[in-house]
């Protein structure tokens, strides 16, 4: 292992335990992004991807081949029917309500099977009131919390779906919560239990941070819907902006309609010149996300070495990208984000304080020293402070460089520690 000069004794011994320990686990890692990478290889080459097909369009963006491949590309990766790919969708959040607000119409109710959604959709649903929220228009919602934060509430969920139920949300990523991430085949199971109760529900996933960690996609197993950011895992790190929904062609169609206006759907809507960036960071997705698990991985046997929680543990699996270390202490968190923001490549001189984020409930700080803005799979830690101060660990585009931000965040953190 390297000797990093500005990291103390102790961590650097400490880290070179941990990766050892790591290794098997590494490579179980590394198989999945194999058989991932040539899924992904296997679309290109079968839609013949072109060079042509990077050009840039603008104004309506009539007959873009590029566009409309790229499409096709992230369906055959995701075994659906159709695909909606675009710059216009501005993050995942956004990615959500465009396709909540597609297929739910007044007197409809969401059914949450996951808990509460992530702290930024709460203003989109209308849990928090806000302007333009889907209780403006009528859509009521419903809420079954996870038994342990790991298995669905199969009774609950029984009793809480009825006539309005419209569609069931599963939230793969653990968000800002204390429960675990669902893999693509416990969301499988839960759907199918759902739908033996009422089969004409739409099984609308919220894949944000778990693409590419698993052999399988949740629309390998029966989600109707999935959605997901492309800077976040399947941008590899080179999208600029965007977002993905794929699933049926009939939920695609009016997810296009909503996104652009009935009648123009699909055919609308100039790539504006990121179409090359798109095709090249979804080529990296698949070694990218890998390089993230391993970071997230090495996080969980080092911080728990030195006294803290993980989330996933050292040992369990992982089922998307995110780490979650609880410090219970605030300025252990302000430590740790300061540390990653001080290892990152942009930015690395500014001090991360807590702030009022759009979206969110609490104060949120965040350590995001990244070449694309907000970019969950670059770099980044954040939480929001409160009780049990927790910090969500994500991404790095290297595990190299994943390692040694952790290694800082140890040891800042550990003078403070008796």
């Amino acid at each position: 292992m390297y000797h990093y000069p500005d990291i103390s004794e102790k961590i650097q011994k400490t880290a070179a335990e941990a990766e050892q320990q790591c290794l098997p686990v590494f490579r179980e890692i590394e198989a999945v992004s194999e058989a991932n990478q040539y899924k992904v290889l296997r679309s290109f080459i079968d839609n013949r991807v072109s060079e042509s097909d990077f050009f840039a369009s603008s104004g309506y963006g009539y007959n873009e081949l590029g566009r409309e491949k790229l499409e096709r590309v992230y369906a055959d990766i995701f075994h659906t029917e159709d695909a909606l790919v675009r710059p216009q969708i501005s993050c995942g959040t956004h990615a959500l309500y465009l396709g909540l607000s597609s297929l739910l119409l007044p007197g409809d109710q969401i059914l949450f099977l996951t808990g509460k959604p992530y702290d930024s959709l709460e203003k989109s649903i209308g849990i928090t009131p806000a302007p333009g929220s889907l209780s403006e228009i009528g859509v009521t919602y419903a809420i079954s919390d996870l038994i342990d934060g790991e298995y669905f509430d199969l009774p609950r969920i029984r009793s809480l779906i009825n006539e309005k139920t419209r569609i069931i949300y599963i939230q793969r990523s653990k968000g800002y919560a204390s429960r675990k991430s669902l893999s693509p085949e416990a969301i499988g199971e839960v759907i199918r239990f759902a739908k033996s109760i009422k089969p004409d529900m739409i099984a609308f996933v919220d894949n944000c941070y778990g693409e590419f960690t698993s052999l399988t996609e949740p629309t390998d197993h029966g989600a109707d819907l999935c959605v997901g950011s492309l800077i976040k895992n399947p941008g590899g790190g080179l999208a600029p902006i965007g977002g993905y929904i794929v699933g049926r062609a009939d939920l695609i169609e009016r997810c296009a309609n909503r996104l652009t206006a009935p009648g123009l759907g699909k055919e609308v809507g100039g790539s504006l010149g990121v179409l090359k960036q798109f095709y090249q960071g979804l080529s990296l997705a698949p070694s990218v996300t890998a390089n993230a698990l391993k970071s997230a991985v090495f996080a969980s046997f080092l911080f728990e070495k030195l006294g803290f929680c993980a989330s996933p543990a050292f040992g369990e699996a992982h089922h998307c990208i995110v780490e979650a270390l609880t410090l219970r202490d605030p300025d252990l968190v302000r430590k740790f984000c300061g540390a990653i923001q001080g290892a990152s490549y942009v930015d690395s001189y500014v001090i991360p304080e807590g702030y009022d984020m759009p979206g969110y409930s609490d104060s949120v700080i965040m350590a995001s020293g990244a070449f694309i803005s907000g970019s969950s799979i670059e770099l980044s830690a954040d939480g929001p402070l409160r009780e049990p101060y927790t910090v969500f660990f994500q991404g790095g585009l290297t595990y190299e460089h994943g390692k040694y931000a952790l290694m800082k965040a140890a040891d800042s953190i550990c003078g403070n520690l008796s």
